[in-house]
Parts: structure tokens; C-alpha cells; sequence
């Protein structure tokens, strides 16, 4: 029995190194797994602020630009002098989807300009800014539907290729 007495004490200090032991590698493990979850949330942020950036930008599509027959029309006077406007117009277009609908009904587009065009004096066409709004009166004219129920043709700008007042 002096045996069996003299091995408990033996066998009781090594239980606190086990005790050491186990709780270094349960904090080790603890630690691991802590690494880990920051690693993959982490990663996982990087991919949905990469996914978050917009997309690169391409650049807008090219315009279309149609470009209109000449046309030489009558001015309106008040001295009794005959004047005409020689004209060429090119439209810019965003497709050709407009093109097409703008060709299908030229005639009476071009109806619409002559009329607006023949209605201008001569004084109110030579600054700049008469110019300009003679443009802008035109857009706004080839711009608007034909018929009830459709919609009306997007023109972007009206360019003048040939501009002759005398």
C-alpha cells in the first residue's frame, strides 16, 4: 500500500499540465477559427465592393446623320425686292430606327420646312442667333408626328451644310 500512497501524489501534479495543455489548444483552435471567419469576411467584402463598382462605361453609340436635299425658297420682304434662301440641312439622329421613320414620311417633312422657311426675313437670318433659331424651329418641326397616335421623331440637332441668303 506504501506503493499505491506515494503514486497519487505522482498522478495529481500532472493533472494542472494537462489542464495547461488543453487550454493552449483549445485557445490555439480558437484563435484558428477566429483567423479564418476575418479572413473569409474579408474576401468576402472584396468581392461585393468589386461588384458594387459600376460597370465600365462604354461610349455613347455614334450618331446617325442624315443629310436632307438642298432647297431654295422665297423670303418674305418689305421692300418689294425678291430675296431667296438656298439651304442645305443635315440632321442628327441618335439611330437609324429614326432615319427610317424620318425617310418613310420626307415628303411632308419637307413640306413643313419649305413653309417655315418661305414665312423668314431675310434681316432676321443674317446674325447668328437668328440662324440658331431658325434651327431650333426646325427640329422642333421635323420632330412632330405626321399623324394622330404616333410618336414623335427624336432629332438631336439640325446642322446647316449650305446657307445662302440673297
Amino acid at each position: 500500500m506504501a506503493t499505491t500512497t506515494a503514486d497519487q501524489p505522482a498522478i495529481a501534479k500532472p493533472l494542472p499540465r494537462r489542464r495547461a495543455r488543453l487550454l493552449l489548444v483549445l485557445l490555439l483552435i480558437v484563435l484558428l477559427l477566429a483567423g479564418t471567419a476575418a479572413g473569409v469576411w474579408y474576401f468576402m467584402d472584396q468581392r461585393q465592393a468589386t461588384s458594387a463598382q459600376p460597370a465600365v462605361k462604354l461610349p455613347p453609340p455614334l450618331p446617325v446623320f442624315f443629310p436632307l436635299d438642298p432647297m431654295t425658297v422665297n423670303l418674305q420682304t418689305d421692300d418689294g425686292q425678291p430675296h431667296y434662301l438656298r439651304i442645305g440641312l443635315t440632321l442628327k439622329l441618335r439611330d437609324v430606327e429614326t432615319q427610317t421613320q424620318l425617310t418613310e414620311r420626307m415628303p411632308e417633312i419637307r413640306s413643313r420646312i419649305l413653309l417655315a422657311l418661305s414665312n423668314q426675313h431675310p434681316d432676321a437670318l443674317s446674325p447668328l442667333e437668328g440662324k440658331r433659331a431658325l434651327a431650333k424651329e426646325l427640329a422642333t418641326l421635323i420632330a412632330q408626328p405626321t399623324e394622330a397616335g404616333t410618336k414623335p421623331a427624336r432629332v438631336d440637332e439640325v446642322l446647316f451644310t449650305e446657307f445662302v441668303v440673297q
